[in-house]
Formats: structure tokens, C-alpha cells, sequence
């Protein structure tokens, strides 16, 4: 049996299954009835040779351990294989053994056994490393992240991206956002103290300013701050009939505002504003004051008109006294009379002469 090895392969001979040696490049000659075998490998990337452990090739034969990258990835660390200094490949696993021949290798490897070292790491070797073996964190502006390592706080954490290694501990972040937040309650139907149904529109702001307090206490902040909002406004509308409330809804946006600031502490929160946007009364309610305000607005036309008309009246007396008590007075009123009269009129024709005697005795 003739065989040919090229300059960037390697041979292993075996006889009987069992290991001898490696051959470089070369020809060599075996007979294959003596048991021999001969397999030929090229020395790139991983040594894919496993008829034999791996152990063995490299106890048994230092030529081949020279050609050769061992590794060995201690338990709690993971290796990243670079080819030539770039990075190629990510090495989970306990053991390699790479060619290294033609292509340089060299193995760096990184510990997880603390999270936080995973801070440290380059980001490109994150960017190749599977989900499973670290968490990434990211926290916006205006938030706050409360870490946690196995269910126990360890610390606050601000706006930033931050990485944490799994291996050893559970790592979990609860992020809460600071920010000021509008909170809207729509159509809240309530009876008044008359019994009439009523619909209220309220808005109100609120921002967590205990964060770390209201993780450890309150399941769905938002909706125990909307049953609190609508239980302040129940509470006060409640307490006052129908013309009470519209005649007040200033008063009901300040009390509101002011029960809520008595409890806020309680969700560890603070409001900052409350307000009524609207009562919306029912279609029959509307429609009855809508009659009564339009019956009032009547009345106090005629009361302005009545009032104008008195007065009117009152003025032409005081003039009518003046008239009769001064002649001259009356004269000129004539006048402004005639002015008028005149001014109306484009052409007078005169077929007698009466007309302008009265006229003229008018101007005497």
C-alpha cells in the first residue's frame, strides 16, 4: 500500500486500530494484510481525526502536539477562539484541539463566574455569544432598573446598556419609569344626592418617586391609582345634589386633588395635577335645563327691554318740559325737524305759494 501525504496534511498510522505515530509529508509504504492504515487529514482548523482520544495523539506523539492548539475551557468560562487575531468562533464546550500550522489560533477565555464581569467584555465577543449565557439591560432615560441577583436586591441602575453573566447567578432586572404620566378617567357614571346619574371626565398626572418600594409592595400600579382616583370622585360627588355640582366644579377638582395628595404616599407615587374636563348629564336632564336656561334668558330680555322702554319714555318727558318752559328751545327743535325732513328730499316743486309760507314761518 503506497501513500502520498502533501505538504499541508498529516497522516496517522494505525495498526490494528490501535495508534503508532503521525507521518508528515512524504511517501511511505505499508502493508495493509500486516493491519496497517493509514488516514490522512489536513492540518485546518479543528483536528477532526477520532479513531483514537485526542489524550493519546497528543501523550504519544510530541511531533504532533507541536502542530498542534490544545484547549482547555476551565468549568465557569467560555472561550473565544480567534484565527490570525479575528475572532472566528465561541468555545462552550471543555475541549478543542485545533491545527496550528498554517493558521495561527489562540483561544482567549472569558470567566462568567461573577455577572458583572460580563461589563468588562469586549462587545463584539457579546455580540457573537448565545442569549442563554448572559442578559443584556437596557434602561432609557427617565428610568430606573432595580437589580436583582436570585430574588435579592443588589442595586439601582440608571439610563445606560449593561451586561451580566448567567452562569452562576439568576439575574433579573425590574426597570420602572420615572417619567410623569397622564392618567385619564372617562365616563365614570355616579348618582348625585338627588339620584341623578352623572358622567365625569377627570385627568390627573402622577410619577413614581419610590420605586424600589413599589416593586416589593403593589401589583399593577396603574390600576389601584385609577380605582383610588375614581373613589375620590365618588366621595365628593356623592355628598351634593345636581345644581350643587355645576355651580362648583372648581371645588370638586381641588378636593380631588387633595384627597389623592393625602394618599399618595400609600402607592408611592405623587400627584402632580387632577382635574374635572367634563359632567355630562343625561338626555332627559339636558334637555330640561336646556328649557329652563333659555326661559330665563327671556325673561331677562324683557326685563332689559321694559327697563330701555321706561327710560326712553322718561328722557322724551324731560324733553317735552324743557320744550314747553323755553321757547327758543322748541324753535330749535323745529329746526332739527325740518333738517331732517330735507334732508330726505331731492327736489321740491312748489305750485302755490302756501307751502313755502309755512316753511318760511317755520325759519321766523
Amino acid at each position: 500500500m503506497k501513500v502520498q501525504i502533501h505538504q499541508n496534511q498529516c497522516g496517522f498510522l494505525l495498526k490494528d486500530g490501535c495508534f503508532r505515530k503521525t507521518l508528515v509529508s512524504g511517501t511511505y509504504h505499508y502493508m495493509k494484510a500486516l493491519g496497517y492504515e493509514v488516514v490522512i487529514e489536513d492540518m485546518e482548523g479543528s483536528v477532526a481525526f477520532d479513531k483514537v482520544p485526542k489524550e493519546i495523539l497528543l501523550e504519544q506523539d510530541k511531533t504532533f502536539g507541536e502542530k498542534v492548539l490544545s484547549v482547555m475551557v476551565p468549568e465557569g468560562h467560555i472561550g473565544i477562539l480567534k484565527e490570525n487575531g479575528v475572532v472566528i468562533q465561541i468555545l462552550p464546550e471543555a475541549k478543542y484541539l485545533y491545527w496550528n500550522v498554517w493558521n495561527h489560533y489562540s483561544v482567549e477565555l472569558l470567566d462568567m463566574r461573577e455577572p458583572e464581569a460580563a461589563n468588562t467584555v469586549n462587545k463584539a465577543y457579546l455580540s457573537r455569544i448565545p442569549l442563554k449565557y448572559y442578559k443584556k439591560i437596557e434602561i432609557q432615560p427617565g428610568e430606573l432598573g432595580i437589580l436583582y441577583y436570585d430574588n435579592q436586591v443588589i442595586k439601582e441602575l440608571g439610563a445606560g446598556t449593561y451586561y451580566y453573566w448567567v452562569y452562576s447567578r439568576d439575574v433579573l432586572c425590574r426597570i420602572v419609569d420615572l417619567k410623569v404620566k397622564p392618567l385619564e378617567i372617562s365616563g365614570q357614571e355616579i348618582l348625585t344626592a338627588d339620584r341623578i346619574g352623572v358622567r365625569i371626565n377627570l385627568m390627573c398626572t402622577y410619577k413614581v418617586v419610590e420605586p424600589r418600594i413599589m416593586i416589593e409592595t403593589i401589583r399593577n400600579l396603574e390600576n389601584q391609582v385609577y380605582a383610588c382616583v375614581q373613589l375620590a370622585i365618588r366621595e365628593y360627588i356623592g355628598r351634593y345634589r345636581l345644581d350643587e355640582l355645576l355651580q362648583q366644579k372648581e371645588e370638586i377638582s381641588q378636593f380631588i386633588f387633595r384627597r389623592l395628595k393625602e394618599v399618595e404616599k400609600d402607592y408611592c407615587i405623587e400627584f402632580g395635577s387632577a382635574g374635572i374636563k367634563d359632567i355630562i348629564l343625561p338626555g332627559e336632564i339636558r334637555d330640561i335645563m336646556n328649557t329652563v336656561l333659555v326661559a330665563e334668558k327671556r325673561a331677562q330680555a324683557n326685563v332689559i327691554t321694559r327697563r330701555e322702554e321706561v327710560a326712553s319714555t322718561r328722557s322724551l318727558l324731560n324733553t317735552a318740559k324743557l320744550m314747553d318752559e323755553n321757547q327758543t328751545l322748541y324753535k330749535l327743535k323745529e329746526m332739527e325737524c325740518l333738517e331732517r325732513i330735507c334732508a330726505q328730499v331731492g327736489n321740491i316743486q312748489v305750485g302755490g305759494g302756501a307751502l313755502l309760507e309755512q316753511l318760511q314761518a317755520l325759519v321766523r
